[in-house]
């Protein structure tokens, strides 16, 4: 019994150890891969950065596309998870009578404050995602992870704004997600730009902002 015990102990540990790993490759490929992409970053980039040798990276990831992935993926549940629950909650809560703002601020406010307040890794899972948006191989990525969560937002846009076709509402997103994406990519244009006056780490500016702005642009989308 006592062998039995130690021996779960022990397999407890591993488990512990491998986990703490996985975490520690995890967060210096997601940082490798925010500041250079998938194709400027070597799998010997992030074994140096963790202080390991490649071939434990190589026991955990075949190749640099599975560890891309397994970046994309591990916020991407969180991130749409959130999302998902706020567009019903304000689904439930409008009933009938949806606006486009709230919908978008259910969309928009909820991610901005997770990145915000997640701390450097979310800020670096941001600018992450938004290279990573704008390549083939992320935006497939994208398609698996965010469709229905985008989905959800569109089908509640639509009672928002019965009038308006499909296409005016997919250019809507489409113009949206272009402008939270250059946000989550906090390139420091907009510092340079506006004399200071404006951060690109400033998520809250642009929050008290982007669903407001973005909502009168659909608006105006009416003929």
């Amino acid at each position: 019994m006592a062998s039995e015990v130690v021996a779960k102990r022990r397999g407890r540990t591993k488990a512990e150890q491998r986990a703490a790993s996985l975490e520690q490759i995890l967060d210096a490929a997601e940082y490798l891969f925010s500041k250079s992409g998938l194709h400027g970053v070597t799998l010997r980039d992030v074994a140096a950065r963790v202080g390991i040798h490649t071939t434990l990276l190589n026991y955990y990831f075949k190749d640099k596309a599975n560890l891309f992935e397994a970046v994309f993926a591990r916020r991407a549940a969180v991130t749409s998870g959130r999302r998902m629950r706020a567009l019903e909650e304000y689904e439930a809560k409008a009933g009938k009578k949806p606006t486009v703002e709230g919908a978008l601020r259910a969309f928009l406010d909820t991610d901005l404050d997770l990145y915000y307040e997640g701390g450097e890794g979310w800020m670096n899972y941001g600018a992450f995602s938004a290279r990573a948006s704008n390549t083939p191989e992320g935006a497939e990525l994208m398609d698996v992870y965010f469709d229905p969560v985008v989905l959800k937002l569109i089908s509640i846009l639509k009672k928002a704004l019965p009038g308006y076709s499909d296409e005016d509402l997919f250019w809507g997103y489409h113009f949206v997600t272009g402008a939270l994406m250059n946000t989550l990519a906090r390139t420091g244009r907009i510092d340079r730009l506006s004399g200071g006056i404006c951060h690109s780490d400033d998520f809250p500016a642009v929050k008290k902002r982007m669903a407001r702005f973005m909502a009168a642009g659909f608006l105006a989308l009416k003929n």
